[in-house]
């Protein structure tokens, strides 16, 4: 699989990686064999980017990815995680003593002595404009505890604010196709400052898979059932903050568009990676099959008209009321 250089952290990376969330919580049960399933099918695929967090499932996740690394010590992977979400949103949390508490953590969990990349995980929009976390941030690089770090952010203002900073080595932020406004001003602004750009929720959380209807239903311990409204974290992170049933219906004419013998979910991974700026898209996988499927969009090649399709239904669906917000 084509590896791209993750912004300031100088590694290489491969175009698809493997976002992790659904290992810990929040999308239904998966077991433990599953999930390392799921690891080791991604790994087999060309996947040596995997994405998690402390709270998913409360530090499931990194241990899950902690177990695999243990048993695969030959596999070159890098591993994303974030902190910052297990405790209350309040600005004056983000000191270095935390981060020191939170990245210890992390590193028990995933049995590391130093931390590949460390995201701070959508904090309080103040977080992303104050001295002291970035200097809080370079002392833990300077200790050894982490290599680099990033920041996770819901807005593209956000974005912008971490972008300019010298220490800043990636921003993830949700792109899809139904969600283009990176494309305006922090792409750009990325790629003229060296920072990676990870993108998340590339299928606005199955949507563009173009497998659900308006009659499909999720399990209650499913965000997208409990939060369909913002009701427990930002409605962004959610079918990417879109109306479902108008989703369901932009995910028809998007499939309609998808060359024979391609997903839908290979077409959206793959018009990602195809813009200029993204470093590596981070889609969730509940199976091996799945993991596999997402891994070979990188070499799925998009039909001219595509991109200039997809701006179209983007601007008759959701421009008005997703462009201004995020």
């Amino acid at each position: 699989m084509e590896q791209r250089i993750l912004g300031g952290t100088g590694r290489d990376v491969s175009v698809v990686g493997l976002g992790t969330w659904q290992l810990g919580a929040d999308w239904g049960d998966v077991t433990e064999d599953s999930a390392l399933a799921v690891l080791e099918a991604a790994v087999e695929s060309g996947v040596t980017f995997f994405d998690t967090a402390d709270v998913y499932g409360d530090g499931r996740s990194e241990q899950l990815i902690g177990r695999f690394l243990t048993e695969h010590p030959e596999v070159p992977l890098t591993v994303a995680t974030k902190m910052g979400r297990r405790e209350a949103q309040d600005p004056a949390n983000f000191t270095l003593p935390k981060f020191r508490e939170w990245t210890d953590r992390s590193r028990r969990n995933l049995g590391v002595e130093r931390l590949d990349l460390v995201q701070l995980h959508c904090p309080p929009t103040p977080v992303f404009s104050t001295d002291a976390v970035y200097d809080a941030l370079d002392t833990l690089v300077a200790d050894g505890a982490i290599a680099a770090y990033g920041v996770s952010v819901e807005t593209c203002a956000e974005a912008l604010a971490a972008i300019a900073r010298p220490g800043t080595a990636t921003v993830q932020i949700i792109f899809n196709a139904f969600r283009l406004k990176p494309l305006d001003e922090v792409l750009p602004a990325a790629r003229e400052a060296g920072v990676g750009i990870i993108a998340r929720v590339p299928l606005a959380s199955g949507l563009l898979s173009g497998r659900y209807t308006e009659q499909t239903t999720f399990g209650a311990d499913d965000h997208r059932s409990y939060n369909r409204h913002g009701e427990a974290f930002d409605v962004g992170e959610t079918f990417s903050g879109v109306d479902y049933e108008q989703g369901v219906r932009a995910a028809r004419e998007f499939a309609a568009l998808v060359p024979d013998g391609v997903t839908p979910a290979q077409a959206a991974l793959a018009w990602i990676i195809g813009q200029q700026g993204v470093t590596t898209v981070i889609p969730g996988a509940r199976s091996p099959e799945q993991a596999r499927a997402n891994a070979g969009a990188a070499e799925v090649r998009l039909p001219e008209g595509f991109d200039a399709a997809v701006h179209e239904l983007y601007d008759r669906y959701f421009r008005a009321t997703v462009h201004p917000r995020w």
